[in-house]
C-alpha cells in the first residue's frame, strides 16, 4: 500500500472519529476542515494511483460527508432551475 492510500485511510479514519465527538454546531466545521483536506488528498490518491481508484476515494469520501454534498446537489440545482 502506498503512501496516499494510507493517508486517505487516515482520513476516512479520523473523520469517523470526529463524528463521534458531539459537537455545538452539527459537525459543520470538521466537515470544512476534512473538506480542506480531502480535495488535495483526492488528487494524489489520483495521482499516484489513476482515475479509477480516485473514483473510489471519491466515493468513500462523499459518503462520508454526505450532508455538504446533499446541500451542494441542492444548491446546484436551485441556480440551474432559476437559469432555465
Amino acid at each position: 500500500m502506498n503512501t496516499s492510500l494510507i493517508l486517505a485511510l487516515l482520513w476516512a479514519l479520523s473523520a469517523n472519529v470526529l463524528a463521534m465527538i458531539p459537537s455545538r454546531d452539527h459537525h459543520w466545521t470538521r466537515a470544512y476542515i476534512l473538506i480542506a483536506l480531502g480535495i488535495p488528498l483526492l488528487g494524489y490518491v489520483t495521482w499516484e494511483n489513476g482515475p479509477w481508484i480516485g473514483l473510489l476515494a471519491l466515493a468513500a469520501g462523499m459518503s462520508v460527508l454526505r450532508w455538504p454534498v446533499r446541500y451542494l446537489w441542492r444548491w446546484l440545482q436551485a441556480r440551474v432551475g432559476r437559469g432555465a
